[in-house]
């Protein structure tokens, strides 16, 4: 895992290898993956969802992520991150080599039939068996759990989704052994005062053990959403280039907030991020030729850098 964290001010976690591609049109090769890995490795970014361990027949571009997982531990400084939805997910995940994984936890009980086929009671049962995996491992062998709340500020199946029931699962998922809860906006609902006012609530309800932010640009409102998020000392955030995802299992569902336009914000505002910005934008080029039939976004890109730009480091 990456041991350069404590030379940035902002964390950001690319998602695209996995929550990009897992809705493309296409299937990227595991070669151009590992490609894609490395060379935004190589612009600075530390920690990459490469894939997620479920059934191919559910998501064929994920096929191969167990293959991918273990060529991104040869890529140096990163953490390698993987998506499971279940215990056999989790094994195969920890058998690659996975530093840190997610369990999606949908907090509308709809979302979770649909994503996952499993209602909260036996999904955070499915966390609980995933963390004791976790603790059978030697210590500083054991792999970084985590899991992110879904739909914690709306769903497109079920609507407005109760922010105490955003708090009761954080606490269910904690009291079940997760290392770290992450909140995310899997449809792009959230607004900035509602970012604010639930990463507060959930924070006084499991402390330091909140973690992540993840948002969608559905409405338009994902970097506010980021501000928001900022003002209440959220400091990692998921992010895909070129904006490319959105969940298969959700209706409307949009592309994920695009990574060059967050690292953008952040630097422009002097917040270190540790990311290169113009070798970022350059791993467009991977994407676009190995999915040549999904549209890519991004408003730095087409914008350009404005004159006389300084990364917060500089």
């Amino acid at each position: 895992m990456n041991q350069r964290t404590e030379d940035i001010d902002v964390l950001v976690s690319e998602v695209g290898p996995r929550d990009g591609l897992q809705n493309a049109k296409g299937i990227m090769p595991t070669e151009d993956k590992l490609k894609w890995i490395e060379t935004e490795a190589a612009a600075g970014v530390l920690e990459i969802e490469v894939g997620s361990f479920v059934p191919p027949k559910l998501i064929p571009g994920m096929a191969d992520t167990g293959d991918v997982v273990k060529g991104a531990l040869k890529v140096e400084g990163i953490t390698v991150l993987a998506l499971v939805p279940n215990l056999r997910g989790a094994e195969n995940a920890f058998k690659a080599g996975a530093h840190k994984v997610t369990i999606p936890i949908s907090v509308s009980e709809p979302h979770s039939i649909s994503n996952v086929r499993k209602n909260h009671k036996e999904m955070i049962e499915e966390v609980r068996k995933i963390c004791e995996l976790r603790d059978s491992y030697p210590e500083g062998k054991r792999p970084h759990v985590e899991t992110g709340l879904a739909t914690a500020f709306g769903c497109s199946i079920q609507g407005v989704v109760d922010e105490f029931e955003v708090m009761r699962m954080a606490e269910a998922a904690v009291e079940a052994g997760v290392d770290e809860v992450g909140l995310a906006d899997t449809v792009g609902y959230a607004n900035p005062n509602q970012v604010k006012r639930v990463f507060k609530s959930t924070r006084a309800a499991i402390g330091n053990k909140l973690g992540s932010a993840h948002f969608h640009n559905t409405m338009g409102l994902g970097l506010a959403n980021v501000l928001a998020a900022l003002e209440v000392d959220v400091r990692t955030f998921d992010a895909s280039l070129g904006g490319l995802g959105g969940c298969p299992f959700a209706p409307g569902a949009s592309g994920n907030i695009v990574t060059e336009d967050l690292v953008f914000l952040l630097e422009s505002q002097g917040l270190r991020t540790g990311i290169d910005i113009e070798k970022l934008m350059a791993v467009r080029e991977i994407v676009t030729a190995a999915l040549p039939d999904d549209q890519i976004y991004g408003h730095v890109l087409l914008a350009g850098l404005p004159k006389g730009f300084k990364a917060a480091a500089a």
